[in-house]
């Protein structure tokens, strides 16, 4: 079992949600197959490819937050094309650590995608109910609203399983833009795959780690920045993003936590005679 890893006063640490299978085409996008087949790992027999589901816990200034939920275990309705049989572990894992829901004081969606709030509810004698009952739930405004109204391309991932509760509790903390959480851990817009696409950040004891949401789906997506997934809203604004973040990674020799990345999706980019390296921590 993996321990808990110390960033100046704050601790991190990885605990999946399991494993989510999609379809490799659609993760690399416009990026040609002969490019990215070499590269992108073993694939199943329906040509998906095994992405992780790496949720963060970090202990900052005597709150326990968790960052992002994964698919969950409820019997929900899900994008035909999503394999979700190996998912849905979050709590059985969070367990194995001694954590129980009530002990989470703060939960932070990047966004609402359903493969990163799934587990934000569950149900509790047949009626749905917040995971972590004593959490507040930071989401960006923005990002709530989409979900609240999805169109013909979101509506399949914004689910009202996941919503509803929230929308009825005194726990949905709505922010716009740069939030702080605690003194070493923020919420940071991060635009491109949706409109109001968030990272976290935290930095304690001059030393930073970044979890990074969406902003790559693959680590080699980290080391080509114009390699951006189908499922981005807004490409272009991606690549502007990424390119600013790992900027500042590589600057401040940041840990990056790769949610879609192998479990546990730690580690850093660094350039290497004169090109950006994943280079697992």
């Amino acid at each position: 079992m993996a321990d808990w890893f110390p960033l100046g006063d704050a601790q991190l640490l990885v605990v999946s949600d399991g494993v989510l299978r999609l379809d490799a085409g659609a993760v690399f996008g416009l990026t040609p197959r002969v490019m990215w087949e070499p590269v992108a790992g073993a694939l199943d027999e329906e040509h998906r490819l095994g992405m992780g589901l790496n949720c963060l816990l970090v202990r900052s200034q005597g709150k326990l937050i968790l960052v992002e939920t994964g698919v969950g275990s409820k019997a929900t309705r899900l994008p035909g094309a999503a394999g979700v049989g190996e998912a849905g572990s979050l709590l059985a894992n969070l367990a194995r650590h001694g954590v129980r829901p009530e002990d989470v004081d703060v939960v932070i969606n990047t966004h609402l995608h359903f493969d990163h709030c799934g587990g934000n509810t569950a149900y509790r004698d047949d009626k749905l109910a917040l995971a972590f009952p004593r959490a507040r739930y930071f989401l960006q405004k923005g990002e709530w609203e989409a979900a609240n109204h999805p169109n013909e391309r979101t509506r399949s991932t914004y689910l009202a399983e996941n919503l509803e509760p929230l929308a009825s509790s005194r726990q949905l903390e709505l922010v716009q833009g740069e939030a702080e959480v605690t003194k070493e851990v923020r919420i940071l817009p991060a635009p491109g795959h949706t409109a109001d696409h968030a990272i976290v950040e935290v930095s304690s004891g001059g030393r930073t780690a970044f979890y990074i949401g969406e902003l790559a789906q693959h680590p080699v997506m980290l080391e080509r920045i114009a390699w951006i997934s189908a499922f981005d809203v807004l490409p272009l604004v991606t690549l502007e993003t990424k390119k600013r973040l790992l900027e500042r990674a590589i600057a401040e020799d940041a840990l990056l936590v790769s949610v879609h990345s192998p479990p546990p999706g730690i580690g850093r980019i660094r350039l290497v005679e004169g090109k950006r390296k994943w280079e697992e921590a």
